[in-house]
């Protein structure tokens, strides 16, 4: 049986080859490569990366390429087709079908929304069609101790840590998914990301759990429909078109992502994201 610290040592050399794809997601990648990276033996690698990571390494590449492709979308600038050849498709055909299954929508509809959301000077996802300010209600909500789970490295592997908390959570008794965000996501010196489960009971027999305590207050209660890479043009929205004219001001807490459903078991287009930006009354110059 593996000690904790042996585990620890295969999450970081995992970390590793994570790091690596996303630093350049075109590269070949080819799984001798990276088991050599990590200091695997490329007979196993394959079998130990998805033991950690929660996914196959072909499945990272493809997640990697495809949040690539949304990057290359909104920008603006090339056509579907092209975009589809950028990131390793072979016809735009097969780039359409993945990334309906990535974002939930196809890439011509998601460039449309960008591209209105240029116009509108807001991003559309937390829009309607009309380009609405985005419907918030207000709540308050209790102080609540978490078990969290601390994102180590970039913004983009998130969800890789979202699914080991799962993993850790197995067999507990969890009532919510929660992700808690502070500082900017493009900044990684600010940026501090936990996934956090609400769960009754203390996970101190685990090291990489920490408890965590979520303070008490007000938050604008936003219900995202729609997959998850929607979630940080959701929050820009929230402040760039709601608040300016709430009478609020945000607050310094952390923001707050309650996930409803699972992607495991929910097509991306019926996910449903509860994001909560913590904020005060407005003080009056």
């Amino acid at each position: 049986m593996k000690t904790r610290s042996a585990e620890q040592n295969y999450r970081e050399r995992v970390a590793r080859v994570v790091a690596a794809i996303v630093a350049d997601p075109m590269a070949a990648h080819r799984l001798e490569d990276l088991a050599r990276m990590a200091n695997f033996s490329p007979f196993h690698f394959h079998r130990i990366y998805s033991s950690v990571a929660g996914e196959t390494v072909a499945a990272t590449v493809r997640r990697v390429r495809l949040a690539l492709a949304t990057q290359l979308l909104e920008h603006g600038g090339e056509s579907v087709t092209q975009v589809a050849l950028a990131v390793g498709y072979d016809s735009p055909q097969a780039f359409t079908r993945a990334f309906g299954q990535f974002t939930g929508q196809s890439p011509r509809a998601f460039q449309q929304q960008m591209q209105r959301a240029v116009l509108d000077g807001a991003m559309a996802p937390a829009c309607d069609d009309a380009g609405e300010v985005p419907a918030v209600r207000i709540i308050d909500r209790p102080a609540q101790r978490v078990q969290a789970l601390r994102h180590r490295g970039p913004f983009s592997t998130i969800p890789h840590t979202q699914r080991r908390l799962r993993v850790l959570g197995r067999g507990r008794v969890v009532s919510d998914w929660l992700g808690i965000a502070s500082g900017d996501p493009v900044d990684p010196t600010s940026f501090l990301y936990y996934a956090a489960a609400v769960s009754p009971e203390p996970w101190s027999d685990d090291a990489e759990i920490e408890p965590l305590d979520i303070p008490a207050g007000r938050y604008a209660l936003h219900r995202l429909a729609g997959p998850y890479t929607r979630i940080n043009p959701a929050v820009n929205a929230l402040y760039a078109r709601w608040l300016p004219a709430s009478g609020y001001e945000p607050d310094d807490r952390p923001t707050l992502e309650h996930y409803l459903n699972s992607p495991r078991t929910t097509p991306q287009s019926a996910l449903r994201t509860d994001l909560l930006i913590p904020i005060r009354s407005a003080h009056t110059p």
